[in-house]
């Protein structure tokens, strides 16, 4: 399967062809999904970054580690390109290039204002577009090349949301170059995409993708520099279909966590579990004589081993989730729309804005422990700490509220 990652580049209707599945521009998160597998092409054209996290760099070369070839071309894709080429992503087209001789380096080269409507349609001039008509200009003796020089400095003055083609318009005048401004015009007539390079460098890349043109990714080899913050990206975005509704895994987990009263147990049986099954490939131990190794028996393992979890493990996942129900994950389910509905409704609405009291009081009374054991509790249920264990559970704070209520409503004392 090639997946082609476009918005204002390029139309999606000319992505329809069998085995090729059209994305939205490209945004943090997008390239763990589950349905690019190894094997298949990612073609990343076009990107967010201003109204959402952009792609990360990892991303990309965890997808290539995993057996994903990757292209780049035209947007974002070029400037990924240019910098993980080292690392086997391919790049192709003119903007490419351009990157990699540095003939350009910032993002705004390649950056438009995009419709807020989810068309992608582009409201305005990308300057490596500017840039090229420009030069098919000096080609056809319209403008000479000190002219050309001073005029781009002007267009590039414009911030890019607000380079639109009214905008350029003036600026041509201002500059007294309005008969540039009557011949693009002219040619924009005749054809609609005149002087369009991202365009054409996103047809070529998907014409590579088509033909297997492709080398130097998707060799399993890539580098991924697995940090803590990787690992977080990573679990943030597991996801997985289960009764017709994709659920996040870390929300499953989070859920069990908070809610299930022998998932202590569980997270012992999982720490035994590494313990003898050390991530590493080195020996396996009993638990209890890892403990001994490193203890003097005061403290419970839980206290004294915080392993880095991998949620797209099954091997992990059947361990934590064992107990899991066909009602937690509808609760689940509940819960996350909840949430969503929360940063739908109220504009700036994040779980970090979640009371800490709230989440705090929600956990000691599931758990029924006093507040002198409430770390200790956190722990045996693998959340290392209080503090750590309120932060997880903010996500449920607005569901578990909104059920509250609405049994208290109705009466209902539980």
């Amino acid at each position: 399967m090639i997946h082609v990652f476009v918005g204002p580049t390029l139309p999606r209707s000319e992505l329809a062809v069998p085995g090729v599945r059209p994305w939205p521009p490209v945004r943090h998160g997008d390239l763990f999904d589950s349905a690019i597998r190894a094997g298949d092409t990612a073609v990343i054209i076009d990107g967010v970054y201003h109204q959402a996290p952009a792609l990360r760099h990892k991303e990309i070369l965890a997808a290539m580690g995993r057996g994903v070839r990757v292209i780049g071309a035209a947007s974002i894709g070029a400037l990924r390109a240019a910098e993980l080429a080292p690392y086997g992503m391919l790049g192709i087209g003119s903007v490419y290039a351009a990157y990699v001789r540095g003939d350009i380096e910032g993002d705004d080269e390649v950056a438009v204002g995009q419709a807020p409507d989810g068309a992608w349609d582009a409201l305005t001039w990308p300057l490596v577009n500017v840039r090229h008509v420009l030069a098919l200009a000096e080609a056809a003796g319209v403008i000479d090349t000190e002219r050309a020089t001073a005029l781009l400095v002007a267009l590039r003055a414009i911030y890019y949301p607000q380079r639109t083609w009214p905008a350029l318009r003036a600026v041509c005048r201002s500059e007294g170059e309005s008969s540039f401004a009557d011949w693009l015009a002219g040619q924009r007539e005749q054809d609609r995409y005149f002087g369009d390079l991202k365009r054409a460098d996103a047809l070529a890349a998907v014409r590579a993708a088509l033909c297997g043109a492709i080398t130097g990714s998707g060799s399993g080899t890539a580098p991924v520099w697995e940090t803590a913050y990787f690992r977080r990206w990573s679990n943030a975005f597991a996801r997985e279909a289960l009764e017709e509704t994709v659920l996040s895994t870390e929300d499953r987990l989070v859920y069990q966590q908070v809610f299930d009263p022998q998932f202590p147990e569980k997270w012992a049986a999982y720490l035994e579990h590494l313990s003898q099954h050390p991530a590493d490939g080195g020996p396996g131990l009993a638990l209890a004589e890892r403990l001994a190794r490193v203890s003097d028996g005061d403290l419970p393992a839980d206290r004294l081993f915080h392993p880095p979890l991998n949620l797209r493990d099954e091997r992990t996942t059947a361990v934590l989730l064992a107990g899991e129900t066909v009602h937690d994950r509808q609760a689940v389910a509940r819960y996350a729309d909840a949430l969503a509905r929360y940063q739908r409704e109220r504009p700036g609405f994040s779980v970090a804005a979640v009371r800490e009291e709230a989440a705090r009081a929600l956990l000691l009374r599931v758990w029924c422990c006093p507040e002198c054991a409430f770390d200790a509790e956190a722990s045996s249920r693998g959340l290392v700490c209080g503090a750590q264990a309120v932060e997880a559970a903010k996500r449920l704070i607005p569901g578990f509220l909104e059920e509250t209520t609405k049994r208290e409503a109705a009466g209902v004392v539980r």
